[in-house]
């Protein structure tokens, strides 16, 4: 199979890639990226020589490339997207472009080529819960742009699902952590500055809940979407790990033997959530899936990561410029 993965130079991008190489002999990538915030070609440098892989710089609004690009290819899963919160709220555009706009190029283009797409959205679709969890019939309440540009990109695939009949799949996926991640966002930030024994900023004095799951899993699940999910559906994915922003910067300051007071409450954001929470049976019923790393075990393994991998990072000159960096929680 070959497949086409947009935005694969990001985080669960990139993971996903590094996924399927070491686990799908006579499956093949290929990677559209247009090089912005979050993207790092380190992350697939060991794959840069392979027959397997290859990438191809450019943007999924891009209509002419994404056309050709899709007319070679057997399947998409489309990571691509403007994903930090904070900066939807200095600017909004980027992520009307990437995130609806450039869906809408892709499924132009699918109403003529009859081909699966796997299109990763997010949680935060669903806005703050202050109890329960969301099942995928839960009323979308985005509370930032950037949510409500991906909440839009799932209705927008609905109705071409409804439409034209084309073969999308949607999954939504609680809090990934692990290698590779870009350092403006929450476990990658606090391990980058503990070891430089600078405090750990926190909004709202970390109290903000989120459900963590360990990006291998996350990978594991796309592919069981991509091989079993049925055309038109929507599925869950999280790994029941609902912990406070806190409690996760203790926890990193532990591992590391460093002291666990080490952080410093920062000024809370416009329309910050406080809980993020998504109910999974259905894929771990449907779909035979359940995430296999523990919290503890995925967190350490991440921390040790970051410290062993310090040229994937050291191009940062002033590490205290991560301060100014705001970060989602």
């Amino acid at each position: 199979m070959k497949v086409l993965v947009t935005g694969g130079l990001g985080f669960i991008g990139t993971n996903f890639i590094i996924h399927v190489l070491k686990n799908y002999e006579d499956y093949s990538i290929v990677n559209i990226d247009d090089e912005l915030v979050g993207s790092n070609h380190k992350s697939l440098a060991d794959f840069e020589n392979s027959n397997n892989y290859k990438f191809v710089k450019g943007n999924i609004t891009d209509s002419v490339l994404m056309e050709k690009l899709i007319n070679e290819c057997d399947v998409i899963i489309n990571f691509a997207a403007e994903s930090h919160v904070d900066r939807s709220i200095l600017n909004a555009k980027p992520f009307i472009d990437s995130n609806i706009i450039g869906v809408f190029t892709i499924l132009e283009i699918l109403k003529n080529q009859k081909k699966r797409l796997v299109h990763i959205s997010t949680d935060e679709v669903f806005g703050s819960l202050e109890t329960n969890s969301a099942d995928e019939h839960f009323r979308f309440n985005p509370s930032s742009p950037y949510s409500a540009s991906k909440a839009s990109s799932e209705l927008l695939i609905n109705s071409y699902v409804s439409t034209y009949d084309i073969d999308v799949v949607i999954t939504r996926c609680t809090n990934n952590y692990g290698p590779r991640q870009f350092l403006e966002k929450l476990i990658p930030k606090a391990i980058v500055l503990a070891a430089h024994d600078i405090p750990v900023p926190t909004y709202n004095g970390g109290k903000g809940i989120r459900d963590w799951i360990f990006v291998d899993d996350h990978c594991n699940a796309i592919m069981k979407v991509l091989h079993k999910g049925k055309k038109g559906e929507s599925y869950n994915i999280s790994a029941s790990n609902e912990i406070d922003v806190l409690t996760i910067i203790k926890k990193i300051l532990s591992i590391m033997n460093k002291d666990t007071s080490n952080y410093e409450s920062s000024e809370d954001r416009p329309g910050h959530d406080f809980r993020y929470s998504l109910d999974s049976s259905k894929i771990r019923k449907e779909l035979n899936w359940s995430p296999k790393v523990s919290f503890e075990e995925g967190l350490k393994t991440t921390v040790e990561w970051y410290l062993k991998n310090q040229e994937w990072w050291k191009d940062i000159t002033d590490i205290k410029t991560l301060n100014s960096i705001q970060w989602k929680s």
